[in-house]
């Protein structure tokens, strides 16, 4: 079951990040929460992207508050990256303004 509050929070930050850098190059998963198409490059429209990027909603939203970094949750594997442009780290941390 999702937690509402999550999933709240989860879709709130994925909006800033599909804000920030447009495009349909990587697709950023959040299962089981929700999941968006970001990044310029190449894109896709059948079967798997090129470029994924999937995590749990907890690591996500650590990311985005700035409490975690991209590189400290790849050596943790928190993240499962594949692709050449699999990599948010210039677009981290995502601050929502209350």
């Amino acid at each position: 079951m999702r937690d509402p509050k999550v999933l709240e929070a989860v879709k709130q930050t994925l909006a800033v990040l599909v804000e920030r850098s447009p495009g349909r190059a990587i697709e950023v998963r959040i299962p089981p929460y929700a999941a968006v198409q970001c990044g310029a490059g190449p894109t896709h429209t059948r079967g798997t992207p090129a470029n994924v990027i999937e995590m749990d909603a907890d690591t996500w939203l650590a990311l985005a508050n700035g409490e975690r970094t991209w590189a400290d949750a790849m050596s943790l594997g928190l993240i499962n990256a594949s692709g050449a442009r699999a990599d948010l780290t210039e677009l981290l941390p995502i601050r929502i303004k209350p």
